[in-house]
């Protein structure tokens, strides 16, 4: 399912939401706990997982570059939010009676061309986060950002 965009004053929220069977402490370890990060995101590594702690982003690209990351809002077990560029990411777990419930925000200062990709690729790490919650080796192409591209791209537009 595709993101919500909402806009707010000049700024913009791209909102993800996934329901999950599992329980909220799995859902939670697959977003903070390395070895499963790097199954759905690999360019990044938490390295001081609290609230003002730090995430590196490596580009993988050999260049060797790495971006300093902080965590901007810390609730073990429920949120964690951090520096995504000039714009905040943020994953909140809540557990409901029978399944958790997973938000996924991006709190965008400016549309630019290059959101439509950005927000294809939460889109596809979204997809891959699933497979590790829910113990599947679904298979993803490795060019699925594509086809959403295009439907972010038409979202986007009706913002510009």
């Amino acid at each position: 399912m595709i993101a919500t965009i909402t806009k707010y004053d000049d700024k913009f929220i791209a909102q993800y939401e996934r329901l999950f069977k599992q329980p909220a402490e799995k859902v939670w370890d697959s977003i903070t706990n390395n070895e499963h990060l790097k199954k759905w995101m690999g360019h990044l590594e938490i390295v001081d997982l609290r609230k003002d702690g730090k995430i590196l982003f490596y580009f993988n690209d050999e260049s060797g570059k790495i971006i300093e990351m902080k965590i901007t809002d810390f609730q073990d077990g429920s949120v964690i939010e951090f520096e995504w560029g000039t714009d905040t990411v943020r994953f909140e777990v809540i557990p409901t009676k029978d399944e958790t419930e997973l938000i996924m925000k991006e709190y965008i200062n400016k549309l630019t061309d290059h959101t439509p990709k950005d927000l294809a690729g939460w889109q596809v790490c979204l997809m891959h986060l699933s497979n590790v919650i829910n113990d599947e080796t679904k298979e993803i192409p490795e060019n699925e950002w594509e086809k959403w591209y295009e439907k972010y791209k038409e979202l986007v537009k009706q913002y510009s």
